[in-house]
């Protein structure tokens, strides 16, 4: 079994608890002291630095969010001064002021390194062609994969998203063996390929894809499997935390998390009460070693759940397991909470469909109405009620996971927007 640090990577989990106790004391007398954010928060909840011995004491510490980061827009959480910021990234702002990340050379670093355990971990070595087809610049996906490459010694492919032909012609002239990008645009790559005559599966020595940066279910993986000829593997980070910073194993039972950089809570998010192992709830991290910009209890919005028995792989850190769904991609209807990755698990079960939708919201006298748009892979049927009982069939599967009613609407293929970046799968016509 591969490892990157197999001292580190396989430590005794009792170690490893003691690891995070010394570096928590530290970080909370760092934040104190270099923060005036963070001082204030930590007056006004009556904790000092001394308070804090343990990661026992963990619970004591007020919560981070996002908004924070908009608050003190653009560097008033950082604890360290722009000159010893080595780079900035940013969100797109699309939902209020932008969040703005910063870097010292130290947290580019581990950062790497993070995503170098990982890649090792799914047997990537300096022998691999890496192709990272994530977005460069502001976004975080395109420059943490490029550097986890490097890290690891593999021959780096800035190949950026968009321009997919010439990103298929790359990835079989210079015999790329792994991707890194989004699983809708793998998707989409993969039905691309086919058209040129280039199939990703015979033509092709492309063996292993590190997908992220969206919601996508088990099926979805199984089906990108199996047309693809590939092993998938998911990532988890955000650009708050730093981008991508997690992969699967071998084993592809969870996203390892080192608990030398990272200390993970999942939260009951109505009691803020830690939930038993394996249970979903929120998931809260503490950022044990960055420099710039520390996070403290930081609510990242995810609802997931947490595996800390030791992997078939050895490695004694523990696992995310794959997220139910974001915060900021769940939608309200009806009193329900709705993911569009819930969508995304019904479709792939139904073979006369593509993984590419969209989910449709109106509202008609106070009344919402939910629509999920379906590419039909074949229109060629003449039988109108063979289309009316696949109709009927999904429609009959999403109310059994969704509880609640979603109209079908199916359209011709290649009708649903293809995206080179994270997916849009939501049109939201309400008027609130």
């Amino acid at each position: 079994m591969p490892y990157r640090n197999p001292e580190i990577e396989t430590m005794d989990p009792k170690d490893l608890r003691q690891m995070q106790s010394e570096k928590l004391v530290k970080l909370v007398k760092y934040v104190y002291d270099r923060s005036p954010f963070y001082k204030k928060r930590f007056d006004e909840f009556g904790i000092k630095p001394e308070d804090i011995k343990s990661v026992d004491d963990i619970g004591k510490l007020p919560f981070t969010r996002k908004q924070d980061l908009r608050d003190t827009y653009p560097t008033g959480l950082f604890c360290v001064p722009n000159t010893e910021v080595v780079r900035f990234h940013a969100s797109s702002g699309t939902t209020g002021k932008p969040t703005v990340v910063g870097y010292t050379q130290n947290d580019l670093d581990a950062w790497a390194e993070s995503l170098a355990r990982g890649m090792t971990a799914i047997g990537l070595t300096e022998d691999d062609i890496i192709q990272v087809s994530y977005g460069y610049g502001l976004f975080t996906g395109g420059l943490g994969a490029h550097y986890g490459s490097e890290k690891i010694g593999a021959t780096t492919l800035p190949a950026g998203s968009g321009n997919t032909e010439r990103q298929i012609a790359l990835m079989k002239d210079l015999d790329v063996t792994a991707i890194c990008c989004t699983p809708s645009y793998f998707s989409y790559l993969i039905e691309a390929a086919e058209k040129m005559d280039c199939g990703i599966k015979n033509k092709t020595k492309l063996r292993v894809g590190i997908f992220g940066a969206e919601p996508w279910s088990e099926s979805l993986r199984k089906r990108i499997e199996e047309r693809s000829g590939i092993k998938a593997y998911d990532v988890f980070g955000t650009s708050e935390l730093s981008g991508p910073l997690f992969i699967e194993c071998e084993m592809q039972e969870g996203m390892h998390v080192w608990s030398d950089m990272f200390l993970f809570e999942i939260l009951d998010p109505e009691t803020n009460e830690p939930v038993p192992d394996g249970t979903v709830g929120e998931l809260v991290v503490t950022t044990l070693i960055k420099e710039a910009l520390p996070l403290v209890r930081y609510r990242v919005g995810d609802l997931a759940s947490l595996n800390t028995t030791v992997c078939k792989c050895g490695r004694t850190h523990p696992r995310l397991m794959r997220l139910k769904g974001r915060s900021d991609d769940m939608v309200i209807v009806r009193g329900i909470n709705v993911f569009p990755g819930q969508v995304e698990y019904v479709l792939v079960k139904f073979p006369e469909v593509s993984p590419h939708f969209m989910i449709i919201l109106d509202r008609e006298s106070e009344l919402d109405n939910m629509t999920v748009q379906v590419e039909l892979i074949d229109m060629a049927s003449d039988k109108l009620d063979d289309y009316y009982k696949l109709k009927s069939r999904i429609e009959h599967e999403l109310k059994s996971i969704l509880n609640l009613h979603a109209e079908v609407e199916f359209v011709a293929p290649e009708t649903i927007p293809r995206s080179e970046g994270k997916a849009k799968r939501v049109t939201d016509n309400r008027q609130f």
